[in-house]
């Protein structure tokens, strides 16, 4: 794996091909800005890009980040021999289906800790008067726990220590894909601050701020035929590289009340980031979450492989256009039709092979964030739900643990026992009503009687023909549910 290659670190960045883009600022004189909470690969591939843009752009230098992995030891323990530089590899083929790449070295990130073994240091830094932003990518199922050691609970007793030594608030940042995700950071905040102190609640509000943001790149997990391939190209062993594809979105309120970095685009400031969270959440991670359960199932283990069949491509391009898109709102200057031919082509991204089983986990949070709110708009409009009920459906199909090759595989939810208690597997009409009844799940739907009948007619087509048939059902129009 080039462990016989010198380690990338500082002493490399001048050695470095002409064509690697590399830290062009003061690095030793970086101080920490952003304390990030979750540093794993999809931060690593966003926030500290644009951030390194920034600083490299402005030269200030103020806007270091120190990151803090909030379970494992694993990119810490990667990173830190490198000085916390890691590189960052984005990948797409050109109009001959060749595989591009280019490479960066990223720097601006300063630190490395492990909330398990370093919470001191970690609360620490958040109080610490320099810090400026709180950034957060803890995934979904991150903000539901408020116990000790958590998120919430490492950046609520930093918080008492800034209002005791008259810090100043700060600007808590969540990039995670929920609906409001600033709105909902700030009530799993306040609620944890109100069960110490009242006075601590009520100062946070009125010092900090909770802006709403969007985020959109595609940042599959790194593989050791990556570190090998990026390690080969720098003449130097990185231990975690990242990989993502060219294209980065990100939508923030420009809501910072201790000032942020000079971030330009890709980043673009709103007053009101949710009209772009639905469309993030409904389009992208609706619909890639329906070709992860599709493509798992059928034995296509990597999106582009799955996009590639004819069938769920139709499937998804429909989904999309007749089921997702009309119950977004009106944004001025949008191009839906643009951004649904640009969003099929990232998908077809060979160079990235994102695989469907990293998107599928975790399905009992996402889906509540994905599928519910649409299913929702359509049914109180009395419109066809065909295509949204075949992705609940696959993914009750999914949560079986066999392919349709026979082929198992672990069930990776923090629900996964529930799930499998809950889902009899004597017939689909059964699995259909206990998974449609999963209130955790399905929220304010949960039990609905429609969308139970029409994702047991989809899950009975799955369970006899395998992903194909029941597309290729689907397409010609036999959606109605039976008696």
């Amino acid at each position: 794996m080039n462990n016989d290659l010198p380690r990338l670190g500082p002493d490399a960045l001048a050695r470095l091909d002409a064509t690697i883009e590399r830290p062009r600022y003061r690095r030793e004189s970086l101080h920490t800005g952003i304390v990030h909470l979750g540093i794993g690969a999809f931060a690593r591939a966003h926030l500290a890009l644009a951030t390194e843009q920034a600083i490299t752009r402005t030269q200030d230098l103020r806007w270091g980040i120190t990151g803090v992995s909030m379970r494992q030891p694993d990119t810490c323990d990667a990173l830190a021999p490198q000085a916390g530089l890691y590189t960052l590899a984005e990948r797409d083929a050109g109009a001959d289906g060749a595989p591009r790449e280019r490479l960066q070295v990223i720097g601006c990130l300063r630190e490395l800790l492990v909330a398990p073994r370093d919470a001191a240091v970690v609360v620490e830094r958040l109080a610490d008067a320099a810090t400026r932003i709180v950034s957060l990518t803890i995934t979904e199922k991150g903000y539901a726990s408020l116990g000790e050691g958590s998120a919430v609970d490492l950046i609520v007793r930093a918080l008492a220590r800034r209002r005791e030594q008259a810090r100043g608030g700060l600007t808590l940042l969540s990039l995670d894909n929920l609906p409001g995700n600033g709105r909902h950071l700030q009530q799993r905040v306040h609620e944890r601050a109100a069960h110490d102190a009242a006075a601590l609640a009520a100062w946070i509000d009125a010092q900090c701020s909770f802006p709403n943001s969007m985020v959109d790149r595609i940042v599959p997990r790194t593989t050791p035929a990556d570190v090998a391939a990026v390690s080969r190209r720098l003449g130097r062993h990185d231990a975690w590289p990242v990989v993502a594809e060219p294209f980065f979105d990100w939508v923030v309120e420009d809501h910072f009340v201790a000032g942020r970095p000079g971030w330009q685009l890709p980043v673009r400031f709103a007053d009101d980031a949710a009209p772009w969270e639905q469309v993030k959440l409904r389009l992208v991670n609706g619909a890639h979450s329906q070709i992860a359960y599709s493509g798992a199932m059928a034995g296509w283990p990597t999106v582009d492989a799955a996009i590639a069949r004819p069938a769920l491509a139709a499937h998804v391009e429909a989904l999309l256009r007749d089921e997702m898109e009309p119950t977004l709102p009106g944004l001025a200057g949008w191009d839906r039709d643009a951004y649904r031919a640009a969003l099929l082509q990232r998908w077809r991204n060979p160079a990235l092979a994102h695989r469907c089983q990293q998107i599928a986990m975790d399905g009992s949070q996402k889906i509540p964030q994905r599928w519910v709110a649409p299913l929702a708009h359509r049914l109180a409009a009395g419109a066809p739900i065909g295509r949204l009920a075949f992705g609940v459906a696959a993914w009750l199909h999914y949560l079986r643990g066999v392919d349709e090759a026979g082929a198992a595989y672990a069930i990776d939810d923090p629900l996964a026992d529930p799930l499998r208690a809950a889902l009899p597997g004597r017939d689909a009409a059964a699995d259909a009503r206990a998974g449609v009844g999963l209130a955790a799940v399905f929220g304010p739907l949960a039990g609905h009687p429609q969308l139970t009948a029409e994702v047991a007619v989809q899950l009975q087509r799955l369970r006899a023909g395998g992903v194909e048939a029941a597309l290729a059902a689907l397409a010609a129009g036999a959606m109605r549910p039976r008696a």
